[in-house]
């Protein structure tokens, strides 16, 4: 196939394998996995935190016409829950069991 094969090769592939060790893409994969499920944990947390407090509103205005969160406060709270929530799910650990799953799979648009 020659070097222009190669590069060719490398250019076209997701995965390149720098170290001759084929274990190190099951590592990757795992890692993948791992921030695939932290960013899925994020985005329902951070979709639970908003959908309580939007409903908090709207049953306060509703019931007695006073709006317990200003636009400040929710503000706030976002900041506080997004920041401690990233952190929180972003340094969570891939686990053994993460390669037990079945793969996510893609879809190609054109």
């Amino acid at each position: 196939m020659g070097i222009s094969g190669t590069e060719v090769a490398k250019e076209s592939s997701d995965i390149i394998i720098l170290d001759d060790d084929f274990t190190s893409v099951v590592k990757v994969v795992r890692w993948g996995r791992s921030v695939y499920g932290n960013i899925q944990k994020f985005i329902e947390f951070q979709l639970t935190v908003n959908v309580a407090a939007l409903v908090i509103n709207v049953v306060a205005v509703v019931s007695s016409g006073d709006v317990p969160l200003n636009v400040v406060e929710l503000l706030w709270v976002n900041l506080i829950m997004d920041t401690l929530g990233a952190l929180a799910l972003a340094t969570e650990p891939p686990t053994d069991n993460l390669m037990k799953r079945n793969p996510v799979g893609r879809r190609h648009v054109k």
